[in-house]
């Protein structure tokens, strides 16, 4: 049945010999239709899973034998539970056995969406799931992806990726098309010199039968034959000087435009990106793929570019010579380009078992020399130096073996070669003999020979070159294409000036939809009043203030700033006036000075100054050697713990937010420095909505209202005081924490 809705589904084809055991009814509306990878007992095969607002469906794949149905409202809970190497999803029923369904991990970010659907039927709550899983394996070919939602190198569509990096060539089309001629050039001038030494034979050195020139034209034929040799050097070396030139331009050029793009989106992409992305796998989109694809444009590119025309240029005048011996010649090269896809085969796998070896005695040798000391220390040299010899034993032995691959692969590709250049002998030379060919024609086919055969031995090779370029190219198109935040929204709505007021209306989020961190937050914050978030680690606190920044956005209810859906309201404006300290303060390579002015560009040295102040950050500034104009290494290198944290409160007090979060803001410094800051975060919270996360209560104690998280849910409000009179849960963590400031008190 066609479903017209916009209900998110999970479905999966369903094999006929099950779907024609199910009996579905008609108008049975099915919302998830997936399958496992293991059966009941835990070996591989299939077992489907059916879900209908009215029932869950288990069947095995062999057969509706052994199926089992549960009806929504006898289902008392649905969950996943990890076990080793996969997991299993539980459905446990009213008054019956609970039903298992064992996976491999490979499958528990699908089964926990099936739970999650369930669980929603279940509670009688909107069904809404994600249907938009991670892929591992390539949709086409089914072969597994180097990473998650990757690019399958197997399936690239070469020419609709070349086509869209040429495109990044229009703003050059002058450069582009002196490449143009500088290859059609080149080409030619390849080409040349056979035709010239064809001539420079036949016709002054064995000059043909019929040849009327007499010894001085023969003379004056070969000075211009030696010229035009002179020539052709000459302008074949211009040729690829224009040519390397021009592609070694466009290639940077392109290159850097498509670096630039892919930055730029990486620098508009929302969290919920970076949440599922390694930094080190975008890392190398920019530099490693970016430069792959630039060593292709540069290299690769023109060599399959001039090669292509050379092939038809010469097979062109090789037919025009002799077509009998061309047919002759072009026999090798079918085995030559077999010969060539084995060949490469066969080397890449050595040379990646060499890489590797490199990699585990490098691996080996750093651990050892940094841990020096440890080695030392337990008296293990003899350990190390054979944890060494076995390593370097076995990176000898994989050179060893790929030196001999290397020969004999080379050896039996001049094997087959070597058989064209039989062919032109001997066929070539019976021709001669019998005055059918001239000698300087069959040197020519000679040379145009291995022009063809040269090419050849290396196509595979630059065919897998070509793939690996073009799928890098194809995993940074695919984050040029991927959605950025919303700061272009014409529909956003403007608010160039808060007022502060926050409403949380029954939030519920969760970085796994399935597993939600937020559970109905219901929380209304006044202008200008701070909240003090507290509970355990894991609770939510930080997920919480995640939500106000609009990093994520709910998943369910509404965050409202001002009476208006945050969702709403333009991002540059909603950022622009939130204002944050985190637990760990990212400080940029720069002076001290520009990390402060950082959320304001342009700031003068006075106002940077008079932040610092209220940050009592002014006092170690002024005490070292530059001032404000002292530069800080990475991440900040070169001040102490306490000295970022007072940094980056200047910093954001030099922004001047509306909302000022603080997350866990004193956590690195003293107790001495942390009353200096508490003083200055007083001056700072006047009269802006404020939400702090600490640890330690004593420094909430100025909140307006403390709120207690507890499992993701507000479990307790109000005061510190009234917090503690209640004797709840608050005032249960308050003695936790009493309790282990004294056993350290003790120790100390």
């Amino acid at each position: 049945m066609q479903k017209t809705d916009h209900t998110p589904r999970l479905l999966e084809d369903l094999p006929a010999a099950v779907a024609g055991k199910l009996a579905l009814a008609a108008d049975e509306d099915v919302l998830i239709r997936v399958h496992s990878d293991l059966t009941d007992d835990r070996t591989y095969g299939a077992q489907w899973v059916l879900v209908t607002p009215e029932r869950v469906v288990v069947a095995p794949e062999a057969g509706i034998d052994g199926a089992v149905e549960v009806a929504i409202d006898q289902v008392k809970v649905a969950r996943t539970e990890a076990l080793i190497g996969g997991g299993s999803l539980e459905i446990e029923r009213e008054a019956a056995p609970t039903v298992s369904v064992p996976y491999s991990g490979s499958m528990a970010a699908k089964f926990s969406e099936v739970a999650r659907g369930i669980e929603q039927l279940r509670k009688g709550e909107p069904f809404f799931i994600n249907d938009r899983l991670d892929r591992t394996r390539c949709e086409k070919c089914n072969r597994l992806l180097p990473e998650k939602n990757g690019i399958c190198p197997a399936c690239i569509r070469k020419l609709a990726t070349l086509k869209r990096i040429a495109s990044f060539m229009a703003p050059y089309k002058g450069r582009a098309a002196i490449l143009a001629v500088a290859s059609v050039a080149t080409t030619v001038a390849e080409l040349m010199p056979p035709l010239v030494t064809k001539h420079l034979i036949d016709d002054v050195l064995v000059p043909t039968v019929g040849s009327d020139l007499s010894l001085a034209d023969r003379y004056d034929l070969l000075g211009l034959l030696v010229l035009a040799l002179i020539g052709v050097r000459v302008w074949s070396w211009g040729a690829e000087l224009i040519h390397h030139w021009v592609v070694s331009w466009l290639g940077a050029r392109v290159t850097t435009d498509i670096r630039a793009q892919l930055y730029r989106r990486l620098e508009m992409l929302s969290l919920q990106f970076y949440d599922k992305r390694s930094t080190g796998g975008l890392i190398s989109r920019v530099s490693r793929d970016a430069e792959m694809m630039q060593d292709f444009l540069v290299d690769g590119l023109p060599y399959l570019i001039i090669e292509g025309l050379m092939i038809v240029g010469i097979i062109g005048f090789l037919f025009s010579m002799s077509w009998k011996i061309t047919l002759l010649v072009l026999i090798p090269v079918p085995l030559t380009l077999l010969w060539s896809i084995l060949f490469w085969r066969r080397m890449r796998k050595m040379f990646n078992k060499h890489s590797r070896g490199w990699s585990q005695l490098g691996s080996r040798l750093n651990e050892a020399l940094h841990g020096i000391r440890v080695v030392k220390a337990f008296a293990q040299e003899p350990r190390e130096l054979a944890a060494f010899e076995e390593r370097n034993e076995n990176l000898s032995v994989v050179s060893r073996g790929t030196a001999r691959n290397w020969m004999a692969l080379w050896s039996t590709m001049s094997l087959v070669t070597g058989l064209g250049i039989l062919i032109v002998w001997y066929f070539g030379g019976s021709e001669v003999l019998r005055d059918e060919l001239s000698i300087g024609t069959l040197l020519a086919i000679y040379s145009y020979m291995w022009l063809i055969y040269g090419p050849m031995e290396w196509f595979a090779e630059v065919n897998s070159w070509m793939t690996r370029a073009f799928a890098g190219a194809e995993r940074i198109f695919e984050i040029i294409d991927a959605p950025p935040e919303a700061y272009e929204d014409p529909d956003a709505v403007a608010m160039p000036a808060m007022q502060g007021k926050v409403h949380f209306d029954g939030v519920t989020f969760g970085y796994d939809k399935s597993k939600p961190v937020l559970h109905e937050i219901d929380l209304e914050v006044a202008p200008g009043e701070m909240i003090g978030l507290v509970g355990r680690s894991g609770v939510g606190k930080t997920t919480t203030i995640n939500l106000v920044s609009r990093f994520y956005d709910v998943d369910r209810g509404t965050l409202s700033i001002d009476g208006i859906d945050i969702r709403k309201i333009r991002l540059q404006d909603l950022r622009s006036q939130i204002g944050v300290v985190p637990q760990e303060p990212v400080l940029f390579t720069g002076t001290i000075a520009e990390n402060i002015s950082y959320g304001k560009p342009g700031a003068e040295l006075d106002e940077i100054m008079d932040a610092a102040r209220t940050a009592n950050a002014h006092k170690f500034i002024m005490a070292k050697p530059d001032g404000y104009d002292t530069m800080l290494g990475e991440r900040g290198a070169g001040l102490s713990g306490g000295e970022r944290q007072r940094i980056a409160i200047a910093r954001a007090i030099l922004h001047d937010p509306r909302v000022l979060i603080l997350d866990e803001a004193t956590a690195s410094v003293d107790v001495e420095t942390e009353k200096q800051i508490q003083e200055s975060i007083a001056r700072l919270i006047e009269g802006r909505t404020t939400f702090a996360i600490a640890h330690r209560f004593s420094t909430l104690r100025n909140a307006d209202r403390l709120v207690v998280l507890e499992a993701g849910r507000i479990v307790e409000i109000g005061t510190h005081d009234e917090l503690l009179e209640r004797d709840g849960r608050f005032a249960e963590l308050v003695r936790l924490q009493r309790e282990v400031s004294a056993i350290i008190a003790i120790k100390d």
